[in-house]
């Protein structure tokens, strides 16, 4: 009888995955351009805030920026997702513009960027993720079974489970007795 050289071969498999957890962290530590984040073309560009960062159609979405400097005036772009364009202007808050939108009702479920053009020549962009509520509660398909549990069937699928579960160790029981009788 020939026997497979276990060790080997398992000896082997974790050298392959020991090499490959120490490539991961080298990769990253090489500054392997598959990994670096990207970098935004306008060197003028500045991060814009979206609050909320996701949100369902119908909702307000308030964003905000230092790009447009203090009394700076700025106008939003929210056609990516068909909600138009907006306006910003200076905040409470020091040096901080703010604008709102309302996400369209037919806006398909996705990530959108929004952007900003600032008075005095610089941008800001920011990602808003559209989603859209999961129905709570029983939803009606016309297909049946979504409307609520049927009793009946539940206890039908119990009491054929149970059955099987019988069955089964009945035939099991069955035959270990008649393998020790032989």
């Amino acid at each position: 009888m020939r026997r497979t050289p276990v060790p080997l071969l398992t000896g082997t498999a974790l050298a392959v995955v020991a090499l490959g957890a120490l490539a991961s962290p080298l990769a990253h530590a090489n500054g392997d351009p598959q990994n670096e984040p990207r970098k935004d073309s306008h060197h003028d560009s500045q991060s814009l805030e979206v609050f909320p960062s996701s949100a369902d159609p119908g909702t307000t979405v308030t964003v905000n920026t230092l790009a447009c400097g203090k009394h700076g005036h700025g106008v939003g772009d929210a056609n990516s997702l068909g909600a138009g364009e907006f306006q910003l202007n200076p905040s409470t808050h020091k040096e901080v513009v703010v604008g709102q939108f309302t996400v369209p009702h037919h806006a398909k479920a996705g990530t959108y960027w929004i952007s900003v053009a600032c008075d005095n020549g610089k941008t800001a962009r920011g990602e808003l993720v559209v989603k859209h509520k999961n129905p709570s509660g029983h939803v009606r398909t016309g297909i049946g079974g979504s409307v609520g549990p049927d009793h009946t069937q539940v206890a039908a699928g119990a009491a054929v489970l149970a059955a099987a579960a019988v069955g089964g160790t009945w035939l099991l029981r069955r035959r270990a007795s008649g393998a020790q009788d032989g």
